[in-house]
């Protein structure tokens, strides 16, 4: 249902909007703690000590934060990937940027006893930057310079190489394991409000940049001669949409692991709505991106209660059936 004008844009942001809100309020509600909306309420205007307050206010406010957060910030990391690549199956976990997130993560952990989310989040600030611009200068070499098959295949290799490095570390570290296995799955689960507001001020930034660039982002997917005639320094803004990239993808996978095809599926159901204009495909897969990553954190805590299932599980059940009609459809031309 492709929205054509902009008073459609805006009323469809609008009800997304209220959608990502109505998903936020159910992610305090609902769990194995049995609580309802007069709870919630209750909590945060007249709290009294009790386990039901004490789980929304501790617990369920983070994690709704959180994953509202991470889906966001997973979803525009994907968006820019595809455009930067004209790359319909780019995102972070594909081109290997998570995997690199995750190897210096476990490398810190493993070498070094690091115990600290916060400094989760500068080492996985920095595995992300390094295999970013190692798959960009991957898939630069050659006479044909930078194309989107190239790419793929040095994100699929540099991917591969960061899991089995990540994997053969915790085979022969036992207490690494036990750290990181739970935030190597991808969960929203456990986690505190400390790590976000470390990470914060870099996820803001990149969002706020991300509804600057939308402009030069449409020029720039005309083709770089195009674009360059209009006045669009394409080297400049390529280098601000990959540093946006690294700060967004980065900072998710400190905050919760490496979650898995919000940034594939998010992009292309955002582009169903508003089609191609960059400037409302970046709010738009924010606020859908949330919305999912919300929607599968809620659904994780009942498959097998009263055990939960980390959220990047339920993220990978529902975007890999979507990731194949990707696949076919840009194979086949479909």
């Amino acid at each position: 249902m492709l929205l054509r004008s902009t008073g459609q844009k805006i009323l469809g942001l609008f009800v997304g909007s209220v959608l990502l809100f109505l998903c936020f309020i159910a992610s305090i509600i609902y769990g194995y703690t049995d609580t309802n909306l007069a709870m919630a309420v209750d909590a945060f205007r007249n709290f009294d000590g009790s386990n039901e307050h004490i789980i929304i206010q501790s617990v369920r406010l983070p994690r709704a934060v959180i994953a509202s957060m991470v889906g966001a910030s997973l979803a525009i990391a994907g968006l820019w990937m595809q455009a930067l690549t004209k790359n319909p199956l780019a995102s972070p976990g594909i081109f290997g940027i998570n995997a690199g997130a995750s190897f210096f993560v476990v490398v810190a952990v493993s070498f070094f006893s690091v115990t600290s989310l916060q400094t989760y989040a500068w080492l996985a600030f920095s595995g992300a930057a390094v295999a970013a611009f190692a798959v960009y200068f991957i898939g630069s070499i050659g006479r044909e310079g930078l194309t989107p098959m190239k790419l793929t295949l040095a994100g699929a290799a540099f991917a591969a190489m960061f899991s089995s490095l990540t994997q053969g570390l915790l085979v022969v570290n036992e207490t690494a394991l036990d750290q990181v296995l739970f935030w190597l799955a991808g969960s929203v689960q456990g986690r505190s409000l400390d790590i976000v507001y470390a990470v914060l001020p870099y996820i803001a930034i990149a969002g706020i940049g991300s509804l600057f660039i939308g402009t030069k982002m449409n020029l720039l997917a005309m083709g770089d001669d195009v674009a360059t005639s209009l006045g669009v320094k394409t080297g400049l803004v390529k280098l601000a949409a990959a540093v946006i990239i690294i700060l967004l993808a980065g900072g998710a996978v400190a905050i919760a692991g490496p979650i898995v095809f919000i940034g594939i599926v998010i992009p292309h159901v955002a582009r169903f709505f508003v089609g191609n204009d960059h400037r409302w495909l970046a709010p738009y897969c924010a606020v859908l991106g949330g919305i999912l990553l919300l929607v599968a954190d809620i659904g994780a805590r009942y498959v097998i209660m009263p055990q939960e299932v980390p959220v990047g599980v339920m993220t990978a059940v529902i975007g890999t059936p979507f990731f194949i009609y990707i696949a076919r459809r840009g194979f086949h031309g479909k």
